[in-house]
């Protein structure tokens, strides 16, 4: 079990806050001015990615510090914790071992004891197995993957990341309550060609249910009356194969996986079935091994070089020791344009928490608000406020050497804009750039104070920029997997539990409530509050 940890309390926690409130911490433009290796001592690489973390405001004194901080939680003790199986998800008494599903033969490891590879690489080939089946019959067009939250977002960002590689029918998922979600699926499929993955490890989530059931007369209807048909047009990703069962589908098309894996990181098993019907087992099997490498890495690479973990610790920075409470994830790649929405479910469900693992109010800013879009198009929306907003925005741009388009120059063009982005949050614009520009276009000097304090940008906004050579399934496993392992670094320093997702029960509870009194005639009479 993880211990409490309180972040700054600690001593090398105190002595950061006490560093930058000495006001001895230069800006990032005289950091920059300051030094010309920064880049070279600032990057990092692992096989195909470079991170380059240059432009956080870090210098040798916060660095010192915050590995302080990591070896003062226990950072490496923990991060074997989770490795070897041991019960970290103290509130579900539970293992964190999502990692054993991109393993290999003669990869260890275990719970209590028991070596889970055995089930994990059994499961993997009965699915893949399956996959296979669906992305070489010519008489199945599409693909129904009907799930929510974990079951939705990483196979769904995965499916669209990697649609270069679709070789397979098309594949399409649903995961809204709101049936107009799986009415939009259903007008561009036939019965007769349609097939569904139904992802729910109880095989009770309320919205995934209510889809399924709909799906299921739409086929039931459109294949003449029969429910025998279910048994060879839905499979499902569940640990409850009797409530399969009941539902209609047989075992053979059920797959399961243990308590230790959790929703949000579970695109690796059979829940990533939908990718591998898409991109075939063989590319499936590519997406895991770059997973693997990362794990691989965070593992074993000594913390000053371990992309993972300088990752979380410039996170926790800019939370807690900075005050900055937001975070934009920008892909310059619009195939990644479910990234942002993926990892919001993954870092906020995992350490947006209010208690410590001792159960005491948490006592700094736990997860940030992650959010954001594709380049270029979030350039005409929101990079307004990260270039001049009062707030300052931390910004991680990725991008991809090779193109993934069909243009060569367009993917140029594009790339010059990610550059140029993170240049110009730290370069910014001096104010007086911008009157010597407005007096060569001729405007008068009342013009030139009237307007020009709208047109300088103080610069000195942190970035850092994520470069991969291509995206292809190996590439996308390692950025899903290196980014799992950022949001576990910030959870052992912010000294919470990151594997459970109680903040989600309350309101599924209530819904089942008000339903309840909506379908009996209404809630006048119900013990709610008056609004």
């Amino acid at each position: 079990m993880l211990t409490p940890f309180h972040l700054r309390q600690s001593e090398s926690g105190r002595a950061l806050a006490a560093y930058l409130a000495s006001g001895k911490l230069a800006d990032l433009k005289t950091l920059f001015a300051e030094d010309s290796q920064r880049f070279e001592r600032f990057h990092l690489r692992m096989h195909g990615v470079l991170y380059d973390f240059s432009k956080q405001p870090i210098d040798a004194e916060v660095w010192k510090c915050l590995f302080g901080i990591a070896r003062e939680a226990g950072l490496e003790r923990a991060r074997e914790a989770m490795f070897c199986g041991e019960r970290i998800n103290a509130t579900e008494h539970r293992a964190v071992l999502h990692m054993a599903l991109r393993a290999v033969e003669g990869d260890r490891f275990s719970v209590d004891g028991v070596d889970v590879l055995p089930g994990v690489l059994q499961v993997r080939r009965r699915m893949l197995a399956f996959a296979e089946a669906l992305w070489a019959d010519p008489q199945v067009t599409d693909v129904g993957n009907i799930g929510i939250g974990g079951s939705d977002l990483g196979p769904h960002m995965a499916v669209r990341a990697l649609r270069r590689f679709h070789t397979g029918p098309r594949v399409h998922f649903v995961s809204n309550v709101d049936r107009a979600h799986l009415d939009a699926v259903l007008a561009g499929c036939r019965p007769e060609s349609t097939q569904f993955i139904i992802a729910s490890k109880t095989f009770t989530t309320a919205e995934t249910m209510r889809n399924a059931e709909a799906a299921k007369a739409w086929v039931i209807a459109g294949l003449g009356g029969n429910p025998e048909v279910i048994a060879r047009t839905f499979a499902a990703v569940s640990s409850a194969p009797d409530r399969a069962a009941d539902f209609g589908i047989p075992s053979e098309r059920v797959f399961g996986f243990e308590d230790w894996v959790g929703g949000r990181f579970s695109v690796w098993g059979p829940v990533g079935c939908a990718v591998a019907v898409a991109i075939g087992a063989a590319a499936f099997e590519q997406f895991l091994a770059g997973a693997r490498e990362a794990d691989r890495h965070f593992r074993t690479v000594p913390l000053e070089q371990n992309i993972p973990v300088v990752s979380g610790l410039i996170g926790v920075y800019a939370s807690v020791f900075r005050g900055l409470a937001s975070w934009a994830v920008l892909p310059y790649a619009q195939d990644l344009d479910r990234l942002p929405a993926f990892l919001q479910q993954a870092d906020m469900e995992s350490n947006g928490k209010g208690v410590d693992r001792g159960g005491a109010p948490v006592g700094v800013p736990t997860s940030t608000v992650v959010w954001g879009e594709p380049g270029t198009n979030g350039q005409h929306a929101f990079h307004q406020l990260l270039h001049q907003g009062s707030e300052i925005i931390p910004v991680d741009f990725l991008a991809f050497r090779e193109p993934t388009g069909s243009c060569a120059a367009a993917h140029r063009v594009l790339f010059a804009h990610a550059v140029a982005q993170a240049e110009a949050l730290l370069i910014g614009r001096k104010r007086g750039e911008v009157e010597e520009e407005m007096r060569a276009h001729g405007a008068s000097e009342e013009e030139i104070q009237r307007v020009a304090p709208h047109r300088t940008f103080a610069g000195n906004r942190p970035s850092s920029f994520w470069l991969w050579d291509r995206l292809d399934p190996r590439a996308l496993g390692q950025c899903i997997a290196l980014h799992e392992h950022r949001i576990f670094v910030q959870g052992v320093l912010l000294g919470v539990y990151s594997f459970d997702q109680w903040g989600v029960e309350l309101g599924k509870g209530l819904a089942d409530r008000i339903h309840g009194n909506l379908s009996a005639g209404g809630v006048h009479d119900a013990p709610h509050d008056a609004s």
